[in-house]
């Protein structure tokens, strides 16, 4: 099975079943599947053949999804870029990526359009607010919703190997350069299933999407799980916490997948208490590891299972889960999923014994095929058939595993071991702090002292003391920063 046939056997299946929900715009799983066979043979007409890149730069909203799927129905392989690119990191994207249409706002079309004409191959540009003008500058500018209308919702699928490229995600990666992962079919559809087989949803759930849909673990964790077992999805972009409690209640939302801010969030919320959210059965964690004396609080405050998940683009993304109906570990990112291996290795690469730390590399059906267009940085990271994750690890006795920062930075004060990763997952697990940087410091005593700098979110003040007294609950004194520098963007150390 692939992503286009996935779709397809929902819509069979369940073809008046909600499939997602956006600013009130339901779209059944009928209406979902015609639109995107529409889309599919517009997309063909410009020209979109098997395995050209079409490029997706959309918040989370119904043309996302049916863009998404109109790239698998025709064989092409769908590029979610972050909403927030700039015109030069676009640029950038668009040509490596060799993309050859590009869907997104109207507005962000025209701020795009310096760039379009160094971008030689991406020749078209589809724009999906009906009530916006087309970008004048642009005469292959095309109106997404005419499109389809104009359009067939009959389409003949192409016949497409396990291994065959379906998505391209954009990351920072294991090396420090926007590098293009290629996730194939197979990837995607055996992580599509995670969500029925782990946690145990079906057609009658309903799941809210918080977290961009262009990033993997929200593609995955909401978009392609749901569509996999006829579930439902809300779909929501800017947001305010007191509007999550008004859509979980209103709807009556199953589950949430997202970052731990939004879980810290909700459990700080002085008016929680005003709204009835016991159709919540779990949230799932990713991105960052949930404080862990935060989850009992969490889970007894709603009535529902916090579970950790980890994962990386390049793993598509999931590799660790604890189970909703197993048993917790909180600070543990869980344990590996299904059709996954994972070691935790040492410098040689010999296997680490339990509890000790090495690094976290994996092989499975979720691995990537490699980066695009860089030979190079995949020999980096795929070595003897194994994904190296750049994190350090550990795992215990029961197979659980518990990050502890990432391979090659660390920090030695008074002889102690520090790794900066922990520190700053720590950090960042504070309400105000949006983003943190853990580097060393030399100090004539202890050696190095640890060193952080912070960008705070703005509209949470915030004091040293504070951020201080946040890590020493979580950290041994040891670890706790003895310098913090607020910033306004992190530096590039």
């Amino acid at each position: 099975m692939n992503l286009g046939q996935m779709l397809e056997e929902t819509c069979q299946r369940f073809p008046e079943h909600v499939a997602v929900i956006s600013e009130d715009r339901p779209f059944t799983y009928s209406a979902l599947n015609d639109a995107v066979n529409a889309l599919g043979n517009a997309l063909r007409e410009l020209g979109a053949k098997k395995e050209d890149k079409i490029a997706i730069v959309l918040h989370n909203c119904p043309e996302f999804v049916i863009s998404y799927f109109a790239a698998q129905k025709i064989g092409a392989v769908a590029v979610t870029l972050n909403t927030a690119s700039t015109a030069h990191e676009l640029q950038y994207l668009l040509v490596n990526c060799e993309a050859r249409i590009l869907i997104t706002t109207a507005s962000n079309a025209a701020r795009y359009e310096s760039i379009l004409d160094k971008v030689p191959l991406c020749r078209h540009v589809i724009v999906t607010d009906r009530t916006e003008p087309a970008v004048p500058a642009s005469p292959d500018a095309s109106d997404f919703w005419s499109l389809i209308g104009h359009s067939s919702s009959s389409l003949e699928l192409p016949d497409l190997a396990d291994d065959d490229p379906a998505v391209m995600i954009y990351t920072s990666g294991l090396t420090g350069r926007p590098l293009g992962a290629v996730l194939t079919q197979r990837n995607l559809v055996s992580q599509s299933a995670l969500l029925g087989n782990l946690c145990h949803v079906n057609n009658a759930d309903l799941g809210l999407s918080v977290i961009p849909l262009f990033h993997s673990f929200g593609a995955v964790a909401n978009m392609l799980g749901t569509i996999r077992v006829g579930a439902g999805l809300v779909l929501m972009d800017h947001f305010s916490v007191d509007e999550i409690f008004q859509v979980v209640c209103r709807r009556n939302v199953s589950f949430i997948a997202a970052v731990p801010r939004l879980f810290l969030g909700m459990l700080f919320y002085e008016e929680a208490d005003r709204y009835d959210i016991h159709s919540l059965k779990f949230c799932i964690t990713g991105g960052a590891t949930m404080p862990p004396q935060y989850v009992p609080e969490f889970n007894e405050k709603f009535h529902t299972i916090l579970v950790d998940g980890y994962g990386l683009t390049e793993s598509s993304p999931v590799c660790t889960l604890s189970r909703p109906d197993g048993p917790q570990k909180p600070g543990s990112i869980g344990t590996a999923i299904p059709g996954v291996e994972i070691r935790i290795v040492n410098e040689e690469g010999a296997e680490c014994p339990h509890g000790e730390v090495g690094e976290l590399v994996l092989r499975g059906e979720n691995v990537m095929k490699g980066y695009y267009r860089d030979e190079a940085a995949t020999r980096e990271v795929m070595k003897d058939g194994w994904l190296h994750s750049g994190d350090l690890a550990y795992r215990d006795e029961e197979g659980f595993f518990f990050l502890t920062g990432r391979k090659k930075r660390m920090i030695i004060t008074s002889g102690f071991n520090v790794y900066p990763r922990e520190v700053e997952m720590v950090l960042e697990n504070h309400p105000a702090v949006r983003a943190a940087r853990v580097i060393s410091k030399p100090n004539l005593l202890r050696g190095e002292i640890v060193k952080a700098f912070i960008v705070r979110d703005s509209r949470i003040p915030v004091e040293n003391r504070q951020i201080l007294r946040h890590c020493r609950t979580y950290l041994s004194s040891y670890k706790v920063p003895r310098e913090i520098e607020f910033v306004d963007s992190i530096p590039n150390l």
